[in-house]
């Protein structure tokens, strides 16, 4: 009896807020890419909602911080983040980091006017147009080198705003982006008369998987990613992992109020 009422009180404390506070944090960059992650989404999207619960039942806290990509990127590879979140796997960024296994799977589309029809089956066929892009991003080893042959021109800039204000006054013919982020992006930066004007071609760019990134600069990166990748597949397994993505399809993560001066 004496021995289950210890173990009754150990439950309890370590379920308790003070416990919860004493948990180890971890501290992720991220770089604002809605609607998976986002500051300003509840639970900060569906990616960072996912990543808090996964790392909770290890025993952690998880905090976000939401920075320029080119930063997220810098500051973690420096150390001075225990992780960043999501990129795509680029052979060049093993030097500075380990990957999990895959967290997010996207499909990457080509958005257009459709008073400007379009169609492609081969890169070639994208020859001579003039395509809009995100700073930093990469459309995966195939597009990227298709890019550094020059046969189109891209103009990139830091949001998908930009990018669809450029398609909507014809600056550019051709967007790639991911297929959610783009209607969302439409959705909630847009008038609908203006985002009724663009649609996107049914065949994908890329079938993309993004990762977690852990430093290799940190020495408890390689422990980490193990812990990660086995709750992860237990998530899966599980059928929890589908759950944040499905709420995120029936409306779920909607903007958070912001918050105004008293």
């Amino acid at each position: 009896m004496r021995q289950r009422l210890l173990i009754v009180l150990f439950s309890l404390l370590c379920s308790s807020p003070l416990a919860a506070a004493e948990a180890p944090l971890l501290r992720i960059s991220a770089g604002e890419w809605p609607p998976y992650l986002s500051a300003k989404l509840e639970h900060q999207g569906p990616v960072a909602h996912l990543l808090r619960d996964l790392l909770a039942e290890e025993g952690y806290r998880v905090e976000f911080t939401f920075l320029p990509w080119p930063r997220a990127y810098a500051e973690a590879a420096a150390g001075r983040y225990d992780a960043s979140a999501v990129w795509m796997h680029k052979t060049e960024r093993e030097a500075d980091f380990l990957f999990s296994a895959p967290l997010l799977d996207e499909q990457f589309v080509f958005f257009h006017l459709k008073t400007q029809p379009f169609d492609w089956q081969r890169f070639d066929d994208l020859s001579g147009m003039n395509l809009g892009g995100g700073l930093e991003y990469s459309y995966g080893p195939a597009f990227d080198a298709f890019l550094a042959e020059g046969k189109v021109r891209i103009e990139r800039v830091s949001s998908d705003r930009q990018n669809f204000e450029k398609l909507l006054k014809e600056r550019v013919v051709l967007y790639p982006q991911e297929l959610n982020v783009g209607y969302v992006a439409l959705r909630n930066e847009f008038s609908r008369e203006d985002a009724e004007r663009i649609t996107h071609h049914p065949k994908p760019l890329l079938v993309n998987l993004s990762y977690l990134m852990l430093p290799k600069r940190l020495a408890r990166s390689e422990a980490l990613r193990e812990r990660f990748n086995a709750r992860l597949q237990q998530f899966r397994a599980e059928g929890r992992y589908q759950k944040y993505f499905d709420d995120l399809q029936a409306g779920h993560y909607q903007p958070v109020p912001e918050r105004t001066s008293p």
